[in-house]
């Protein structure tokens, strides 16, 4: 009988925001695996659990991918985490998803915390036709995406560092149109969380005077046309 991989989504910020279902599947598994079991082990011991922790991130997944998928068809029920949110998400997880598929492995994915939901709801913005990018390509292919996000007639959503916001602010600045919203959420679920709400040019001279920290969401909207959204 073939095992299962479980995907199981992790806190981003505060610890109880994990699930009681998620819980009881760490309990269950016969090996998880961790984007950084120095990460995960945290977790694990608040939670008092014990098992084995296997890295797996984008550095060696290539490589330790068939024996996963070999402890897979021998009945293994291996679980998969990030170091935050749901795997898969602007994290490892898509090839093994893709091999399990393929090898006609069940796979289940649990509901759970990431960043980008909350980001997204707390903004003001539309949320009923959104596109989410994930992280821009640091340098090729950067202004290709840019370019393509402006021909979308719906909310975008973007991940960036803290150490690129204000050139992700700068670039939105000079093409979206002055008065278009943006929305920089960061530390999503953590105490410090904080929504900073203008144009793309009021948040870069917020943030160039006071660099942020963690984690960030960025939302914007090219047009606002909420009232027209919502009748049609």
């Amino acid at each position: 009988m073939k095992g299962k991989l479980t995907i199981i989504p992790t806190p981003i910020g505060n610890l109880e925001d994990i699930t009681l279902r998620a819980i009881n599947v760490l309990k269950e598994v016969d090996v998880l695996l961790c984007e950084d079991t120095r990460h995960s082990v945290k977790l694990m011991n608040h939670l008092q659990i014990n098992k084995p922790l296997v890295a797996f991130h984008q550095h060696n997944e290539h490589q330790i991918l068939p024996k996963i998928i070999a402890q897979l068809q021998e009945g293994k029920h291996i679980g998969l985490v990030s170091d935050a949110g749901t795997p898969g998400i602007s994290d490892p997880g898509f090839l093994l998803s893709r091999a399990c598929v393929e090898n006609d492995i069940e796979i289940c994915c649990l509901p759970g915390a990431t960043a980008f939901v909350p980001a997204l709801v707390c903004s003001g913005l539309p949320c009923n036709n959104f596109y989410f990018e994930g992280f821009l390509p640091h340098k090729k292919g950067r202004k290709t995406r840019l370019e393509f996000l402006l021909t979308l007639d719906c909310t975008v959503v973007l991940y960036e560092s803290p150490y690129r916001i204000l050139k992700l602010l700068q670039e939105l600045s000079l093409v979206l149109p002055p008065a278009a919203p943006v929305v920089v959420s960061r530390e999503i679920s953590k105490i410090h969380e904080t929504h900073h709400r203008g144009t793309a040019k009021e948040l870069l001279d917020y943030f160039t005077a006071k660099p942020p920290k963690g984690e960030i969401v960025v939302v914007f909207k090219k047009e606002l046309k909420i009232k027209n959204e919502e009748t049609e």
